[in-house]
């Protein structure tokens, strides 16, 4: 039988690649990354922007997605990567999207794509955890005991059934800040970690399963999980900017 062949032009080709940073905030962290894929498609299209498009029978708007966070999990540090059919403002763009989104989905930053992978920058993740009801003298004795295991496997369940995942080995630091008091006197201790990227991603809630094995560390309260930075390594095991070689690229070129 033939190969069929699409009927009409080809789409227009990319001229244009724009890398974004968006957050989920508030009850929108509940929003999986399914859903914010497609209320991202229905924003571009009020937004009126001139997406380019595979081609083939069935078209799709050429956006690349980074490691997105975990439903149920707030971050201030999600990427994206579109491509565009024409030369167009960044940061009118940017304004127009994030105009066109719910509140607490918000494009927070658009630059243009330099040279390079985006994905390749993403070595780290850094989370801030909030524990309810969980003291930081209780919290920082569970994290001593975790940080002096070589490995803490946990059993995470997935479609296919429990999969066992080493929580401690991507864990590259963690610390415990001040716990502050909330106004009906419940302890609130703050959990600092910072994550390698490796697969299957360890998340915030494979690491308090970790912590409930090792140090008995049980929670009462939903803890409250938000990615705040993602992306390279630098020399002090900080987590870096990875837009930051675009900014570079862009200012060169002015």
């Amino acid at each position: 039988m033939a190969r069929r062949v699409p009927e009409g032009p080809p789409p227009p080709p990319v001229v244009q690649k724009v890398r974004m940073r968006y957050a989920k905030r508030g009850r929108l962290r509940f929003t999986s990354h399914r859903d914010f894929a497609r209320a991202f498609e229905r924003a571009l299209r009020r937004a009126q922007v001139p997406m380019g498009y595979s081609a083939g029978f069935s078209p799709h708007p050429k956006i690349s997605y980074v490691g997105a966070a975990p439903t149920g999990v707030a971050s201030e540090a999600e990427y994206l990567e579109i491509g565009l059919a024409r030369e167009v403002d960044v940061e009118a763009l940017r304004a127009a999207i994030d105009a066109a989104l719910p509140d607490g989905l918000d494009i927070v930053e658009a630059v243009l794509a330099g040279p390079g992978s985006l994905p390749e920058r993403m070595h780290a993740s850094a989370w801030r955890i909030e524990l309810p009801g969980i003291s930081t003298a209780t919290a920082a004795a569970a994290i001593a005991v975790f940080l002096a295991c070589d490995e803490v496997p946990i059993q995470r369940p997935t479609k296919d059934g429990q999969r066992t995942v080493d929580a401690r080995s991507p864990v590259l630091s963690a610390a415990v800040s001040d716990a502050t008091v909330t106004p009906d006197a419940q302890p609130r201790a703050i959990l600092e970690l910072v994550v390698r990227q490796v697969a299957p991603a360890v998340r915030p809630d494979d690491v308090l399963a970790a912590l409930r094995a090792v140090a008995g560390l049980a929670l009462e309260l939903p803890p409250v999980a938000v990615r705040v930075a993602q992306g390279p390594l630098d020399d002090s095991g900080a987590v870096g900017d990875p837009l930051a070689a675009d900014r570079i690229t862009a200012e060169t070129a002015l």
